[in-house]
């Protein structure tokens, strides 16, 4: 850069070092490559640290200069493309900005529409200090309502709960986890493992499951292939707890994905929905278990299913779903900060989606705000810097929102999930702060004057020259962004820190440089480096080994040298050892990005530092090392205040956060549920409203009245009005409850029976061609015998009807029908005396199960007003580009018609626009792009088989769904599980074009190579029995 020799000199130096730079395929990066480049390195630190103009200048400047020599001209060659990455990363910043300003007009238009207008204002707030009620102390949220835990404790303690965690990659187990064995084995796997510990120790919790991969390689230990892992209680000395033979807290690991084979967690994603299958299994299990243990033979469904991470999150709003119990959603690390933060250092979207799989982590991390009633996050700034950057996560919105709940007002079908701060908590039982006196000076053990120091003591002690010296301690991997080599420089360069103290840096575990990754080794010899430059031997302690069991004796070391202990990383989302060294007696010196500010409002027991001045870093340790008063005063707070995070503390506030979660479960209208308790009034009538649905569609199917999306995520209750509308309504249906229930239980044992069940969602561009194939399918597995058929469409139920009688089916061919996309659920019956009705019975349990979410009326409104802005914004001459089509719709089903599927946005615009609006529903183009199904946001065909499984015990592995090479938007669900599939090739091809414009390829969806998943060479009784046959199902001969 003109100005700047020592670039010139550096560019010189890589040039002369490095031949070939010109290769066009050469990452310009340091990291995730197998050695270390100095040119990517310096690449990577110029393109964001200079501005473009300079870069331009440089390259014009070397290109003036250029000469023959291959040298001069490989030196142009560079300097162009390092003011092309800049150029590059100013146009992604200018895209950003764009798309930020266009989501935030969309906010806008959902903000105004809750608006409080004239008349249902009533009495506000004048002024709401935050978007979170809890937090107007400015400090950190803690629990602010023990009296809600305590009364909902009293309510629930005779049902001793049941709590599910799911945290997928890395390797999970109880005692001595191998924290920092590689990316996905670190913080996450000891919170989710001490999460569980402390949540199965506590009052009125009966079990605890965190459901884990259950890895059987050579290369790990085989603890984790272990099925289950009973975790040690928090507290053995508590007697409180009631146990029984199946409570307390388990690891329960699950197989799923590549088998004898421990893989990253980016090459799980297409393995989610075998995880769902498997687990849902296991839930079910203990559910039953556990009601025949303490439930009086009722089932005891979880109370929550908590996601940590995006692949867990994903899973568990399938299971949400499948279970209808509340989702709570941890994402410890979020995809959309982290793609921010990538494509600001000039990387390919392509690139970036293709090492991380970025685009559908993000997708998954929306469904999760979709499905959850809580998002758990340990700082304010995950929520206001992170969270904020989602379409379906808006703070003002989500302010809102509740307040019209708070008045009784309803939300217009929107709903926005409730964001908490809850620390991470730690286990303190154990931990013995080294005593010292008034002044500060270390206690000496009288009492066992022969202790014998820790062996790590001895270890960490031998690099110093002078021991005594008060020790600065710092421990985080060897990675760029914890940035040690700034410590190390600022410890250097300042001689009276350095007469003052010693620094002992703990990063992780190593044998050989050369073995650890290129962006460790390099971190790791640049220090090296530092160590020589300014002649530190003797000052700094760098031991290769130790184990997690010795870090408390090395913050002991520390705290009894009158230390301290410093986080200095760039960004630290939370900061879990600035805890850990607070809970040791030790003050700390932390960045001031990210969770430590939290945590030093809390604990009060240090110091902020920016991360970037190096004077700063220094200065801050010198006071605290050589103010005896100010070490000490730091000390007291924050041994006084760290119970502040403590496990019980969190799981106080975290079961307090449940309980503010409208409790719901399975509701069966089964004989040997009829007895079952409900848990409020409004539950019952919520019961006999279930009930009243209509049992019989009319040929002529008048629609029934929507649903209007009361809310109910947190105290919304139903008026009084609408509980004697639902009163009435099922006083007239009772009677027929009976008779559902009959009809049900005489159809499962039949269905049961049968060895395989055969789905055929196959979905065509015309009616002919599907009922072609269904009959093929038919004819060629045989009615009859072992094998059992469901048909499921994005028809209506009528539609359905009038197509199989087209084609000479009778709907007795089949067990069961899904209709309108996997919103409505009927079994098949015998034909009635009554010509005018339909053969089919509607589970009207099913509707009980997908309700949550769904917008009803309001929906509606909202999606006719965007049709007529679309229509405006596109000024079209020749009609609407979207009509309502009332005859297919329901009550659980919005269906329009498609005048011309490319005037309308594809998909994944469509569904952002939803969650941009609050608006959570599941958006499915089908019959060939001619009609748009809205139906709950939970719902869908292939969630429709799991309720077989939930409501009638079908097990899925039974199952053969036939697809084609294509269909709806909602074709990627139906192939993954541990279900089987064929797919007929030749059938529904042309339907690809619907699953254009998509954000991430159906690799990240499907699994390569599945043995599950078979092709028939075409769609006719031969090919068929061959896919068959592949599958291991041979089909009876007559």
């Amino acid at each position: 850069m003109v100005g700047n020799d020592w670039v010139n000199s550096y560019l010189e130096a890589i040039l002369a070092a490095e031949p070939g730079i010109g290769n066009p395929k050469s990452s310009l990066l340091l990291r995730e490559r197998g050695h270390f480049s100095p040119t990517r390195y310096f690449v990577e630190e110029v393109i964001t640290g200079f501005d473009e103009t300079d870069l331009h200048r440089s390259w014009v400047q070397a290109a003036a200069t250029r000469s023959p020599q291959e040298r001069n001209t490989r030196l142009e060659n560079l300097c162009w493309r390092i003011w092309n990455l800049a150029r590059q990363k100013k146009q992604v910043e200018v895209k950003n900005a764009k798309r930020i300003s266009k989501r935030d007009l969309e906010r806008e238009k959902a903000r105004k529409e809750v608006d409080f207008f004239e008349g249902e204002k009533g009495d506000l707030p004048g002024e709401l200090p935050t978007h979170n009620d809890n937090n107007t102390t400015g400090r950190m949220s803690r629990i602010s309502s023990v009296d809600v835990f305590e009364n909902w404790f009293a309510q629930h303690k005779e049902k001793k709960l049941y709590i599910v965690l799911i945290s997928l990659h890395g390797l999970i187990r109880g005692e001595n986890m191998e924290l920092g064995r590689d990316s996905d084995t670190g913080g996450q796997v000891k919170y989710v493992v001490e999460l569980a510990r402390a949540l199965g120790s506590m009052p009125g919790v009966y079990r605890v499951d965190l459901l884990t991969r259950q890895v059987s390689a050579p290369d790990v230990d085989s603890i984790y292939s272990e099925p289950t892992e009973m975790l040690n209680p928090l507290d053995t000395d508590s007697t409180e707890q009631e146990n029984g033979e199946r409570s307390g807290a388990y690891i329960v690991r699950i197989p799923f994905g590549p088998k004898d084979k421990y893989v990253e967690k980016e090459l799980l994603w297409p393995h989610i929905p075998e995880f769902v299958d498997r687990a849902l299994s296991h839930i079910m299990h203990i559910s039953k278990v556990l009601g025949e243990e303490i439930g009086g033979g009722q089932q005891v469904w979880p109370v929550s299913i908590h996601g940590h991470y995006a692949d867990a999150g994903d899973s568990a709003a399938l299971l949400s779903g499948a279970l209808n119990v509340p989702m709570v959603f941890t994402g410890h690390s979020l995809g959309r900060d982290k793609l921010e933060q990538l494509l600001k250092q000039g990387r390919p979207k392509e690139e970036i989606n293709s090492n991380y799989k970025i685009m559908r982590r993000i997708e998954a991390e929306e469904l999760c705000l979709d499905a959850s009633e809580i998002i758990i996050t340990s700082t304010r700034q995950e929520v206001e810097e992170q969270w904020s950057l989602y379409d379906g996560y808006d703070p003002v919105l989500e302010l809102k929102l509740r307040l019209r709940m708070k008045k009784g007002m309803s939300c217009l079908g929107r709903f926005m999930p409730r964001t908490f701060v809850i620390p991470p908590g730690m286990e303190f039982h154990h931990i013995v702060p080294h005593d010292v006196d008034a002044d500060g000076e270390a206690a000496r053990d009288d009492e066992n004057p022969q202790s014998v120091d820790p062996p790590i003591w001895s270890e960490i002690m031998r690099f110093f020259s002078n021991p005594r010296k008060p020790m600065i301690l710092a421990l985080a991997r060897p990675d760029p962004k914890k940035n040690l080599v700034t410590l190390v420089k600022a410890f250097g360069e300042c001689r009276p820190l350095r007469e003052l103290a010693n620094l002992t840096l703990i990063m992780g575990n190593r044998n050989d440089i050369d073995e650890l990754s290129t962006t460790n080794a390099s971190v790791l010899l640049s220090i090296l480096k530092l160590i020589d430059k300014y002649d530190l031997y003797g000052q700094v302690a760098m031991p290769k080994h130790h184990k997690q069991s010795d870090v408390p004796e090395i913050y002991r070391l520390a705290a009894k040298t009158k230390g301290v202990f410093i986080n200095p990383a760039f960004i630290e989302p939370f900061g879990l050892t600035l805890i850990e060294a607070g809970a040791h007696g030790l003050p700390t010196v932390a960045t001031i990005n990210g969770g430590p500010v939290d945590i030093h409002r809390v604990l009060d027991n240090g110091l902020l530092v920016d991360p970037h001045d190096q004077q700063a870093i220094a200065d801050a340790l010198l006071k605290l090392v050589s103010d005896k008063q100010l070490w000490l005063r730091c000390r007291q707070n924050g041994l006084k205040n760290i119970h502040l995070f403590s496990w019980p503390e969190h799981c106080k506030t975290y079961m307090a956060r449940i309980a503010s979660c409208k409790q719901r479960h399975p509701k069966w209208q089964r004989v040997e549920f009829e007895n079952s308790d409900s848990d409020s009034p409004s539950d019952s009538l919520r019961n006999i409203h279930d009930i009243s649905l209509n049992l019989k569609l009319s040929l002529d199917g008048e629609k029934g009245s929507s649903n209007n999306g009361v809310d109910t995520n947190l105290d919304a209750e139903d008026s009084a009005a609408e509980r004697i509308a639902n009163l009435e309504k099922a006083v007239t249906t009772l009677a027929q409850k009976s008779t559902l229930a009959e009809k049900f239980e005489s159809k499962m044992p039949s269905m049961k029976r049968r060895k395989h069940i055969f789905v055929i969602s196959v979905d065509c561009g015309t009616t002919s061609d599907l009922i072609a194939v269904v009959k093929t399918v038919i004819d060629t597995c045989g009615r009859g015998g072992s094998i059992g058929f469901i048909l499921s469409t994005s028809m209506t139920i009528s539609e359905t009807h009038t197509a199989l009688l087209s084609g000479g089916l009778k709907p007795q061919d089949f067990f069961a029908v899904i209709c309108n996309s996997g919103s409505e659920l009927y079994f098949t019956s015998s034909a009635s005396e009554d010509n005018t009705a339909l053969p089919y019975t509607l589970d009207a349990d099913y509707h009980s199960h997908i309700e949550f979410r769904w917008g009803g009326e309001s929906l509606r409104k909202t999606l006719i007003r965007w049709i007529s802005s679309v229509e405006e914004k596109k000024k079209l001459k020749q009609g609407e580009v979207l009509s309502e089509d009332e005859s297919s719709s329901t009550n659980f089903c919005l269906s329009f018609k498609v005048k011309d599927p490319s005037l309308i946005p594809p998909m994944k615009e469509l569904r952002k626009l939803m969650r941009i609006q609050a608006l959570r529903c599941n958006v499915v183009y089908c019959q060939n792009g001619s009609r748009l199904n809205v139906i709950p946001v939970l719902a869908s065909r292939s969630q429709a088989l799991r309720y077989l499984l939930v409501r009638w015990s079908i097990d899925l592995s039974n199952m053969v769904v036939f697809v084609g090479e294509s269909g709806d938007t909602d074709y990627e669900a139906l192939l993954g599980g541990i279900h089987k599939t064929v797919i007929l090739k030749g059938i529904a091809s042309d339907l690809r074009e619907l699953h254009g414009n998509r954000s991430y390829p159906m690799e990240d969806v499907i699994p390569l190579n599945s043995p599950n998943i078979t092709e028939a060479e075409e769609c006719g009784p031969d090919a068929i029995k061959t896919a068959l046959e592949k599958l291991s199902i041979n089909l009876l001969k007559p």
